[in-house]
This record gives C-alpha cells, sequence and structure tokens, in this order.
C-alpha cells in the first residue's frame, strides 16, 4: 500500500502539508508511508510542519503508533514537524502507554502547566544540598 492509497487527501502550501491515515496500518506498509512523506517534503525551503489527521483510525494499535513515530523522525530528518491531529481517546491513551505523548502532539493542543496538585507542598530534607 503506498502513502497516496493509505491516505486520503493530500493538502500543501509552502509551509504546511496535511494527509490522512487510512483506517487500518499493517507493518509493511510504515516504509512506503515514511518513503513517501519524504518525496513530499523533500527539498521544500524552510520546512514546516506536516499536518497528520487519524480521525479514520478504527482500531489504533502498536503499529499505528509505530507509523506515526517513524512519520514524525522522517518529517524531522527533512527538517518539517509532524503533528497528529483526530486521535480518538484509545490511540491517545496507547501513545500515552508507550510513552510518546511529548514525541506526538496532538495538533490545537495546549501543553499543560506542571503544576502540583492542590494542597500539595514539596518536603525539603534539610540535610539536601540546596539547590
Amino acid at each position: 500500500m503506498s502513502f497516496r492509497d493509505a491516505a486520503g487527501p493530500i493538502h500543501m502550501t509552502a509551509s504546511a502539508t496535511s494527509f490522512t491515515i487510512g483506517a487500518t496500518l499493517t507493518r509493511a506498509d510504515i516504509p512506503v508511508l515514511c518513503a513517501d512523506l519524504a518525496e513530499l517534503v523533500r527539498g521544500r525551503s524552510g520546512g514546516g510542519v506536516v499536518v497528520c489527521d487519524v480521525a479514520d483510525v478504527v482500531r489504533p494499535d502498536v503499529v499505528t503508533v509505530e507509523a506515526l513515530a517513524r512519520l514524525r523522525l522522517t518529517a524531522r530528518r527533512h527538517g518539517w514537524n509532524l503533528t497528529v491531529t483526530g486521535a480518538c481517546p484509545d490511540l491517545l491513551e496507547l501513545v500515552r502507554l508507550l510513552g510518546l505523548t511529548d514525541v506526538l502532539i496532538q495538533a490545537g493542543r495546549q501543553p499543560e502547566q506542571r503544576e502540583e496538585a492542590g494542597g500539595v507542598e514539596e518536603v525539603v530534607d534539610g540535610r539536601d544540598p540546596p539547590r
């Protein structure tokens, strides 16, 4: 399956490219997807953002996450960023369980402030060296 078969419409501007991942992916699809993405962004000056819409993914699995991670690496190698949008709760949970939440950022999602929970204070041991 080629990138064009697995994906929906591809929209390109000077600084952005968007495409849709199909409902199912196999591990064999990943190298073809990456090669096709590399072909799309190779030589386009200035880099930009590749927006990967995964709203059609029905049953996300480890292969889906692997594909997204490899697509992100491919984009980065060519000076582009990859942003995932349209992820269902199951895919978001799987990404979280695999420890890739900070890597596969969902478009439009704001980073959370690292605040302590209300009523929780850090305990400092007087024997610890100052920071």
